[in-house]
């Protein structure tokens, strides 16, 4: 009995970290582009969001801005922003960041507005080269944000 009381003395909290539910949700930001797929633009759990990496989609037009790696970037960016906007947040709360760029060739140019746009806040960053993005996308970039 007394080895059966202990156990449950021990256990007991473990068991309750265990059964506790995970808490999170979706963000809607209704100025940035609509998920083109069974995803949130955000997910919000805890202090972070975590934001679905953006495209340049107009979220006027739906559709991909034209003009290669520059204005493309500033769009990705303005999404971003919009996405974090409808959380209360800006660059500034960015912790993390991963850059999926089709042509590592562009490494310069998005660097150039990366850098402009983030100003002296310089969150950590991976960036790589992939073979595709959807609608044809030359960037994608998606970020992890605290409150």
């Amino acid at each position: 009995m007394v080895h059966a009381h202990l156990l449950l003395v021990v256990l007991a909290p473990l068991i309750a970290s265990c059964a506790a539910s995970k808490t999170f949700r979706p963000v809607m930001a209704p100025d940035a582009p609509k998920a083109i797929g069974p995803y949130s633009q955000a997910i919000v759990s805890g202090n972070y969001v975590f934001c679905a990496g953006q495209i340049a989609i107009d979220p006027a037009t739906n559709a991909l801005v034209e003009g290669g790696i520059a204005p493309q970037t500033e769009r990705v960016f303005d999404n971003i922003q919009a996405v974090l906007r409808a959380e209360g947040l800006t660059l500034a709360d960015v912790v993390k960041t991963t850059v999926f760029l089709k042509n590592i060739d562009d490494f310069a140019a998005m660097n150039d507005i990366y850098a402009k746009r983030f100003g002296e806040h310089k969150p950590a960053r991976s960036t790589v080269e992939v073979a595709k993005l959807p609608k044809g996308a030359l960037i994608e970039i998606e970020c992890i944000a605290a409150r």
